[in-house]
């Protein structure tokens, strides 16, 4: 009895520690304004009609079965972070960001991934505890922008990622972009 008290707890350890405050940056090229959060064994489809819908567009974040659609506001780059934590942000300085937004996610395999748009390749994987999360996403420097229908280096739009275990699956918009949308 002793030795499973043990075993479970290194079980429930690493778990938490699966999810525990890891920050992972990403910088790659994408098209459509568009990239994805998904779970590796996603059901959804980023083409139905359910995928991008005027909820979707207004919030800049699309939601379907285990994927979640992020909109950016130049055309294909796309640097950002994403940092996993065991609860959410509560003080948040929204005059840092241009927007802010939030979506349910179910992660059911295991591994998240972030994936352009498009050519559908994988440029981050991330291992978290098997389970429904909270995704908060925040857009900042849409002003670097200079041409949103054409690719530039010199974008500077920047995306914070949080995300956290939870049971909530609303899309709700915390702060709203009055752009190009």
């Amino acid at each position: 009895m002793k030795k499973l008290i043990v075993l479970l707890t290194l079980i429930t350890g690493f778990c938490r520690a699966q999810t525990r405050n890891m920050t992972h940056t990403f910088n790659f090229s994408s098209s459509h304004h568009q990239f994805y959060l998904e779970d590796k064994e996603a059901k959804g489809d980023t083409g139905s009609p359910n995928f991008w819908t005027d909820e979707a567009v207004t919030s800049m974040l699309a939601m379907e079965l285990g994927i979640i659609g992020i909109s950016t506001y130049s055309y294909g780059s796309v640097k950002g972070e994403i940092t996993v934590l065991q609860n959410p942000v509560k003080d948040i300085d929204y005059s840092l960001y241009d927007y802010v937004a939030e979506g349910g996610i179910d992660i059911s395999s295991g591994e998240l991934q972030v994936v352009d748009c498009f050519s559908t390749g994988v440029k981050l994987s991330i291992k978290v505890t098997p389970g429904k999360y909270m995704i908060r996403v925040y857009g900042s420097n849409f002003s670097s922008v200079e041409d949103f229908d054409l690719e530039n280096d010199s974008d500077n739009d920047y995306y914070k990622i949080e995300i956290w275990p939870d049971d909530n699956m609303e899309r709700k918009i915390l702060k709203q972009f009055k752009g190009f949308y």
